[in-house]
């Protein structure tokens, strides 16, 4: 088992049945209860778990302090990040309009995506927009509530390959990459094009940029293989898959990122995000949202998108319905196997708010692309009980303080 390095740790850190006490560790935890881990903790290796955990504690000012907890946490340990790139391009887009800071130019404003290439499409209508038009702030919407793909590749085109890995950098995410869009067959050079866009106001033109092209190569700097085989155009290769050349967004990077977004005030400057406070709003909003709340009518089938559509962690992405004191802000991703949650919870009736980010790697066969991953039987149970496990100790944790939790309220929710 690895441990976050004692500097990380020190980095991270400022400041029913009667509930469980906290073990002091999350290996103690694991251990402690194998009905709920027993499968993975007989081999942990083989599931690659890797866990951190931050408990806060508020100051005399309502400041949060946080006491981070790691398992098996390694950033050059590699994992697919899947859906969880998705959050910082999110960010990362309302914060290019922020810098942009043009008379008309908004997340509200229509957004139409041309094409300069025969691999590039075009995106000038939007079903699910109260307008039938695309916009930078639908498309938030949409990759939060439902994890939309298409909506990630738009934004991705928006902000441009090497302007996202620069941006990433300058906020110290150093091991993260971002270079391809998802569900999408596209070659490493493609991806490194991006689409011309204008952002219009009827006829008006409010911004245009033209097609970009990332002169800056961002792969992996050395093979990441994993597994033993890959399914490629029906074909079975019996060979590693390389993931040198596909996104990269460590647990520790996850965690940081859903930390600094949610509390920007106790992050330092050169990793805050610029985003207005009515960014920040519209992203707690949606991030703790679920489909059927939206009014969205593609999203209101609840049998397809219950509550915990994309809440892994206490809930197991099934959920029908989630207490209604209780909020995760949040992004998932599931994709070759692998199931990750970074995730601020909060339970506004019991005052508790904790920070949990989790990935795990269920591909018995350890072959890519043949849709046999052991998600509802492994993966998805494990984090379920992962975040129901923190939360029992959370119920019982003695605080000095209770936290002021008005800025993640909404007034349209009940609690």
């Amino acid at each position: 088992m690895r441990l976050l390095p004692m500097v990380l740790l020190l980095a991270m850190t400022a400041g029913c049945k009667q509930a469980p006490e906290w073990p002091g560790s999350l290996d103690a935890l694991l251990e402690s209860q194998p009905e709920r881990f027993g499968t993975v903790m007989q081999d942990p290796a083989k599931y690659r778990v890797q866990i951190i955990y931050s408990q806060i504690d508020r100051d005399t000012n309502n400041q949060p302090v946080f006491k981070s907890f790691a398992y098996n946490v390694n950033p050059g340990e590699y994992f697919y990040p899947a859906s969880t790139v998705k959050l910082p391009v999110a960010a990362l887009a309302l914060e290019k309009l922020q810098r942009l800071n043009l008379p008309g130019l908004n997340p509200d404003t229509t957004m139409l995506t041309g094409a300069d290439t025969d691999f590039e499409t075009e995106a000038k209508t939007d079903e699910t927009s109260p307008t039938g038009l695309p916009t930078v702030g639908q498309y938030v919407r949409k990759i939060l509530l439902v994890s939309d793909n298409d909506a990630f590749n738009r934004l991705y085109e928006f902000l441009g390959q090497q302007d996202i890995n620069e941006r990433l950098r300058e906020l110290e995410y150093f091991d993260t990459r971002i270079i391809h869009r998802l569900e999408s067959s596209l070659s490493e050079e493609e991806n490194r094009w991006s689409n011309p866009v204008q952002f219009v106001n009827g006829d008006e033109v409010v911004y245009a940029q033209p097609a970009a092209h990332s002169e800056v190569s961002f792969r992996g700097s050395r093979p990441e293989l994993l597994g033993l085989a890959e399914i490629v155009d029906g074909e079975r290769l019996e060979r590693p898959k390389d993931f040198s050349g596909k996104n990269a967004y460590p647990l520790l990077d996850q965690h940081e990122f859903i930390k600094n977004l949610v509390f920007p005030q106790s992050t330092k400057p050169q990793r805050r995000l610029d985003l207005s406070e009515n960014d920040y709003r519209f992203l707690y909003k949606h991030m703790s949202m679920y489909p059927g709340e939206s009014g969205i009518n593609a999203y209101s089938d609840s049998t397809r998108y219950p509550q915990a559509y994309v809440k892994f962690l206490m809930y197991g992405g099934d959920a029908k319905e989630i207490p209604p004191h209780i909020r995760i802000f949040n992004k998932v991703g599931d994709a070759y196997g692998f199931l990750t949650d970074a995730a601020y919870i909060v339970d506004f009736k019991n005052n508790i708010e904790f920070i949990l980010s989790a990935t795990i790697y269920t591909n018995d066969n350890q072959t890519f692309n043949d849709d046999h991953y052991e998600y509802a039987e492994i993966g998805l149970p494990f984090l379920k009980n992962l975040g129901q496990a923190i939360y029992e100790i959370e119920l019982g944790r003695k605080r000095e303080r209770e936290p002021d939790l008005s800025r993640f309220r909404f007034p349209d929710r009940k609690y």
